[in-house]
């Protein structure tokens, strides 16, 4: 049983005064859990506890928190269902309710489970249906499938507005909540209701499986055009695109493909490196926190492949870390993007541990290009706007890589 003291004590400890900040995110969300990005480091958030004394609503009028006890004792001695809910439940609601107070749905509680799933995702490993979610006028949007997973096969597509998990709306349920509906065990099926474009509304029943994510794919192709796929900015992805990068350095090849597509972001500090490898000088990206504070992350300084022409291939499904990369690189001409406007995120997200295995993931500022661009809703537009139809998917064509082939094979070296 858990006492009043023993609720408020960590309501103030784990609700205004936040342990320790891990990581710092700029992405998308897993529909079977997730998001992505990162900061250059761990970032420790220090409150002093004389903060937490008085706490009150912006106005010269304290907070009673005695309103939050009446609620409590009502749900525990009037709900029609009361002996079904635990002491943890209404515990653990009302943190989430904080967070979502804010209006942000990437601002998230998550409790001991929830933090550990998505730990495991992060390390690319994870159960679920294999897509990522965001919210796009108040909908919640597929960022994009990953490639080769259950989602992609059952038919879903970046851009699907999903209306209903097995039957259940989803209007007015946090990004949060709709993720934890769809994900579930392996070999258990569940199904979306989406809607594409101004097509009727459509069921689509997904087998989940286990999600094994290689974030990096490279292929050196006969013409002599290197293609790096980047699907996330996960653990891995580091590793990965520095083998990438050696490959170039060794193959010297006529151009690079850059892949984002479908990309829903990860660790800022890996987005910020995968540019300086065509960027060696200036900022990649910068934060604009509140109050007017604003934090510059630079180029690391390498530039190994600033002189290989690059093309960037974009869509509705790069997001977040995949447009901060693309943004960087559009801005400082290191690459043309082609395809399609990218998703629109710009704000950044913390992942602070709390006691017991909590976590919450809190927006803590807005992100720009080096230029000063603010993409959030609005997204990066190409350089070269190249349509992806449902004509070229059902036929397997793609026309923004054949466009990017194209670009390259005729661009002398520099």
């Amino acid at each position: 049983m858990i006492n009043k003291q023993d609720i408020w004590e960590k309501i103030r400890w784990s609700g205004v005064a936040v342990l320790f900040a891990v990581a710092v995110f700029v992405g998308g969300y897993y529909a079977g859990r997730g998001t992505s990005e990162a900061s250059p480091g761990n970032r420790p958030l220090a409150f002093s506890p004389e903060a937490t004394a008085e706490v009150s609503s912006g106005t010269s009028t304290p907070l009673d928190f005695n309103l939050y006890w009446q609620v409590w004792d009502s749900l525990k001695s009037n709900y029609v269902d009361r002996n079904k809910i635990s002491d943890q439940d209404l515990f653990y609601g009302s943190l989430k309710g904080m967070a979502q107070a804010t209006g942000d749905p990437y601002t998230v509680f998550m409790s001991p489970q929830e933090a550990k799933e998505f730990s495991d995702e992060l390390a690319g490993t994870f159960e679920g249906i294999g897509a990522e979610l965001g919210f796009r006028n108040d909908t919640a949007t597929v960022i994009a499938p990953l490639d080769g997973m259950p989602a992609q096969k059952a038919g879903i597509r970046s851009g699907d507005k999903v209306y209903a998990v097995d039957g259940k709306p989803t209007i007015g349920l946090s990004l949060d909540a709709i993720v934890k509906e769809i994900r579930g065990p392996k070999d258990t099926k569940v199904t979306l209701t989406i809607i594409r474009g101004k097509d009727k509304p459509k069921d689509i029943t997904i087998t989940r499986s286990v999600i094994v994510v290689r974030s990096v794919k490279t292929e050196m192709r006969p013409d002599g055009i290197l293609v790096i796929r980047v699907s996330n900015f996960n653990n891995d992805t580091e590793g990965l695109f520095s083998q990438a990068v050696n490959l170039a350095l060794t193959k010297n090849p006529k151009g690079i493909i850059l892949d984002l597509r479908n990309n829903p972001g990860g660790y800022l500090e890996t987005a910020v490196n995968m540019a300086s490898e065509w960027v060696p000088e200036g900022p990649i990206v910068a934060e604009q926190f509140n109050g007017n504070k604003r934090n510059e992350y630079p180029s690391n300084g390498s530039g190994r492949l600033q002189h290989i022409p690059t093309v960037v291939l974009v869509n509705g499904g790069s997001a977040s870390a995949s447009e901060i990369v693309a943004g960087a690189l559009r801005d400082y001409k290191k690459a043309t993007l082609v395809g399609e406007k990218t998703f629109g995120k710009g704000s950044v997200q913390t992942i602070n541990d709390l006691m017991g295995g909590a976590a919450l993931k809190v927006t803590i500022a807005k992100w720009l290009t080096p230029a000063g661009d603010y993409i959030h809703d609005k997204g990066l537009d190409p350089n070269i706007v190249v349509p992806l139809t449902s004509s070229d998917l059902d036929k397997n064509l793609d026309p923004q890589f054949n466009r990017a082939l194209d670009i390259l094979l005729k661009t002398p070296k520099k």
